[in-house]
């Protein structure tokens, strides 16, 4: 399939898409409403299939790529679903090295989170990417499947899950200690929530257009923040002032990077919201931020 770019489609038809992914709207009634952009012999089927994720485009490295080591791990959460599976990738070298949890969208642990986890692995951390679907059966295989599933898993263990990957991974003996976390999404709004809960205990977050954590509890976080705002991103931009006054007030250090113009999910590489240059700065962003706290 021919891979298209955001501009490709009217803001319209992709805020549809977003409204569809995030559950707000069933497939039918997304059908229904972008049927007035189904024109020149191209259908709504066809429309639904152009904006569903490709998982081979988000291969940047490959699993069996030798420069690292791959796996999965089974953490215990007592207080969520009982356990955590996620995927573990660290640089073939081994030695002790920071580590980094990284949360997936609200659709489980896909290709495209499974190879971001990867790409730190060549950065030379250590990443765990858990996947929120372990208590339903794990990441089903396709993100349709994903999202009607992570919609099942009792939210509040789920983030519990979370804490526990985290905890899991911090105190491994390979790991040097210290804790990054990057999260898209759903999963940026994890790592706000983590930063609430973990305090000192994490080192540095980075989020990909995450809900924010609420001001009541901006005095409990400790670590370093970087947070990626995409400017075509209403819902979730609708509480970046609140987050920044209670920030400040409280005298945290953080940074904001707004990429104006850009859709919700533009660092996934396996969709046409995608923007290439956005992407690979907020990424750039992202090592150097993890490269100046954790080491």
């Amino acid at each position: 399939m021919e891979r298209k770019k955001a501009s490709d489609y009217p803001q319209e038809l992709l805020d549809l898409f977003h409204e569809y992914q995030h559950g707000d709207i069933s497939r039918r009634a997304f059908l229904d409403r972008a049927g007035k952009f189904a024109t020149g012999g191209l259908t709504v089927a066809a429309i639904f299939e152009s904006l569903t994720p490709n998982y081979a485009w988000a291969q940047q490295v490959l699993p069996d790529d030798k420069r690292i080591k791959v796996g999965y791990e089974t953490v215990q959460s007592p207080a969520g679903n009982g356990s955590i599976k996620g995927y573990l990738a660290r640089p073939a070298q081994g030695g002790k090295l920071p580590v980094v949890l990284v949360i997936h969208e609200n659709r489980g642990l896909n290709p495209y989170i499974e190879d971001v986890a990867r790409r730190l692995a060549l950065a030379n951390f250590i990443a765990f990417a858990p996947d929120g679907l372990t208590s339903v059966g794990g990441f089903p295989g396709s993100d349709e499947k994903g999202a009607a599933a992570f919609r099942t898993v009792d939210g509040t263990k789920m983030t519990e899950d979370f804490v526990a990957a985290a905890r899991w991974l911090k105190a491994r003996s390979d790991s040097t200690g210290k804790l990054g976390a990057v999260g898209f999404c759903f999963g940026g709004g994890i790592v706000n929530q983590l930063a609430v809960r973990l305090g000192a205990d994490l080192n540095a977050g980075v989020a990909f257009y995450g809900r924010q954590a609420g001001a009541a509890d901006a005095p409990k976080i400790s670590a370093p923040l970087l947070l990626h705002y995409a400017g075509n991103d209403e819902r979730i931009n609708a509480g970046i002032a609140a987050y920044e006054t209670a920030l400040k007030d409280n005298k945290k250090v953080y940074t904001v990077h707004m990429y104006d113009g850009k859709q919700h999910g533009f660092h996934n590489d396996t969709t046409p919201r995608y923007d290439e240059e956005s992407a690979k700065l907020a990424w750039t962003r992202t090592l150097e931020f993890f490269n100046k706290n954790l080491r």
